[in-house]
């Protein structure tokens, strides 16, 4: 097994972009602009002849990055939440977030965060009191988790102390919108299919 910590990667990536002719600049903005700042950085590692060429094609545009709010907005608009299948709340707060409740599954609570160029969709499965062989069950996740595809099961501790299992799925805050409404209706379903699946685990009445 390799040694090497990830201080000694970090050098090696560093010497990279050196030589590669890049420099490093410091700069000071507002937090919400992160990914922006991401964006241009990507396109600003290109020769000028290249930067060129793609601001041309692009019309100059940077990529869409998107925010808690931006997403709600979008996602208020498209047939799935303009139908009444699933309604949508944005939480205002330091890290803003929206809750998803998809009624055509029983009404169940999806929670999706934007975390710089991550847009992450997660619910909760149930709290790891309610398993009766913790051992065993992560075991069978592990073996099993493969069967719901782009959606991964973790352990989590919420905020009032509790471990719980949720499923999440991740995908890149520049994803187009087609792919978050997918992603969403995925999860949705991956959540239903993972509670029949795994029920066996659970104690009597959880």
């Amino acid at each position: 097994m390799d040694s090497k910590s990830s201080a000694h990667y970090q050098r090696l990536y560093r010497q990279r972009l050196r030589e590669q002719g890049l420099v490093k600049k410091e700069v000071w903005i507002l937090p919400e602009h992160a990914p922006l700042l991401v964006a241009f950085e990507r396109k600003l590692r290109q020769p000028q002849s290249l930067l060129a060429s793609m601001e041309k094609e692009e019309g100059m545009n940077m990529p869409q990055v998107w925010t808690a709010q931006a997403l709600f907005d979008a996602l208020a608009a498209t047939e799935l939440f303009q139908s009444g299948q699933a309604g949508i709340e944005l939480i205002q707060g330091a890290d803003a977030s929206l809750h998803i409740t998809m009624r055509e599954y029983g009404d169940l609570p999806l929670f999706v965060a934007v975390f710089g160029e991550q847009i992450i969709v997660e619910a909760l499965l149930w709290p790891a009191s309610d398993v009766r062989d913790a051992a065993a069950f992560n075991e069978e996740v592990l073996r099993t988790h493969k069967l719901f595809p782009l959606s991964s099961i973790g352990l989590e501790k919420t905020v009032d102390g509790r471990d719980c299992y949720t499923m999440f799925g991740a995908l890149s805050s520049y994803s187009s919108l087609s792919d978050v409404v997918f992603e969403i209706e995925l999860l949705a379903d991956n959540v239903i299919k993972a509670t029949e699946a795994y029920e066996g685990f659970l104690k009597t009445g959880a």
